[in-house]
């Protein structure tokens, strides 16, 4: 167990501070998300399509899942919980799916898709950079 201490900083490290930071945003940036698809849920969404009882049953369903998971990985990612980028890459995944998969029901919104790409591809920037930072103590 000493050994074990004997290598962790007291102190976190710029990396650490500034995954935390990275995760916070795309915390805030789901929740933003979520509220979007809540906005669409309850109505007040511009549009004859875009209140609930008047959606497409593919839409009724993709809203509704997406509402309550954005806001829930949201709040995993703010807390810096281990599960809170899983139910994200989970709805990432979900919008991927919709706008690459299926554009012809959900539309095609590359923008969207380009902006998940992104926070994927900064994640495993992360998650590399300590894993070879742990190699790098390990010797």
């Amino acid at each position: 167990m000493h050994e074990a201490l004997e290598h962790s900083p007291l102190r976190a490290t710029t990396l650490q501070i500034s995954f935390e930071w990275f995760l916070r945003a795309v915390a805030a940036y789901s929740l933003i998300l979520g509220l979007m698809y809540w906005v669409r849920l309850v109505g007040f969404y511009p549009g004859t399509d875009w209140r609930f009882d008047l959606m497409p049953v593919h839409w009724k369903v993709a809203s509704v899942v997406l509402a309550v998971l954005f806001p829930f990985a949201a709040s995993g990612l703010w807390m810096l919980a281990s599960w809170g980028p899983v139910i994200w890459f989970l709805c990432a995944g979900l919008e991927w799916a919709m706008h690459l998969c299926f554009p012809e029901l959900y539309g095609a919104r590359p923008q969207v898709v380009f902006a998940h790409a992104g926070i994927a591809l900064v994640y495993a920037t992360f998650r590399a950079a300590f894993l070879i930072q742990s190699r790098r103590v390990a010797d």
